[in-house]
């Protein structure tokens, strides 16, 4: 949204977008979430483990 005052001065904002609040992860979606964490925990791990047995 684009405005002028009567000086001339160009007063262009970003507009806001509206504000809401998260919900409560249910069940389903916190067991995906503690898949996903021992997926990226033994990927990481198993990168580390490569890492030090090639050095």
């Amino acid at each position: 949204m684009q405005t002028i005052n009567p000086d001339g001065q160009l007063n262009n904002y970003a507009t806001e977008p509206a504000l809401y609040f998260s919900d409560y992860p249910s069940s389903s979606q916190q067991f995906r979430y503690l898949q996903q964490g021992a997926v990226a925990l033994l990927l990481v791990s198993t990168l580390l483990l490569i890492a030090i047995g090639v050095s």
